[in-house]
C-alpha cells in the first residue's frame, strides 16, 4: 500500500521524503529509524521514524561552499 507508513518499508519512504523535502528547502536533517519489534497493543511490529529537528523545524542549514 502506497501510504501505508506503519510498515519497515513505509517508514523507509517516509525517511526519504523527510530528507529529501528539507534537502530541497537547504537544510540538513537526520532521520532515523528504530525497529520496535512487536507491539501488543498493536497487535504488530513498529518501525519509529525519529529525527534530529525540533517542534518539526530542522536544526542547521546545509553548509555553502564559498
Amino acid at each position: 500500500m502506497e501510504g501505508d507508513f506503519c510498515t519497515s518499508e513505509g517508514a523507509r519512504r517516509l525517511k526519504t521524503k523527510i530528507q529529501e523535502y528539507w534537502r530541497d528547502r537547504g537544510y540538513d536533517v537526520t532521520v532515523d529509524l528504530v525497529d520496535e519489534g512487536f507491539v501488543p497493543a498493536m497487535r504488530s511490529g513498529r518501525t519509529d521514524v525519529r529525527s534530529d529537528m525540533i517542534n518539526g523545524l530542522p536544526r542547521r542549514r546545509i553548509q555553502q561552499d564559498s
